[in-house]
């Protein structure tokens, strides 16, 4: 009992520090992508929206993963920052790509088009799952 309890001690703070930074990288994600796209999320998820809940849940889960797969496979908190960068840039590509195919995603999403919206949340979380794979080595 006496070693776990000298683990926690040891470990907690690390813990604190790498939990904390990965939510602060989540929540920076968030906000600049929510800036990034020409729809105003949140307003559309208050008037009842699906189609834009949908589509920032995607970004939501698409950023959080590869932040978890760096988290995990990070040696220092600059392995997990430089990661949580690179998976937030990847999933701005993401969307671009998709704006590119469908022609105008964010007209769409403000039209609450849920068949745009679940293409570019299946492409957000594909781009995601990739990610972490490719983190964890």
């Amino acid at each position: 009992m006496e070693e776990a309890l000298l683990a926690l001690q040891e470990g907690f703070p690390v813990f604190l520090v790498h939990s904390a930074t990965s939510l602060v990288l989540l929540a920076l994600g968030i906000a600049i992508y929510m800036r990034f796209t020409r729809h105003d999320e949140i307003k559309l998820i208050r008037e009842g929206n699906v189609a834009a809940a949908l589509s920032l849940g995607g970004a939501i889960v698409g950023l959080a993963l590869p932040i978890a797969f760096s988290l995990a496979a990070s040696v220092t908190l600059w392995d997990l920052v430089i990661w949580g960068i690179v998976a937030f840039v990847l999933q701005i590509v993401a969307f671009r790509i998709v704006d590119l195919v469908l022609k105008d995603i964010s007209r769409r999403i403000e039209a609450g088009e849920m068949g745009a919206a679940v293409i570019l949340v299946s492409f957000k979380l594909a781009t995601a799952f990739i990610n972490a794979a490719a983190i964890a080595g």
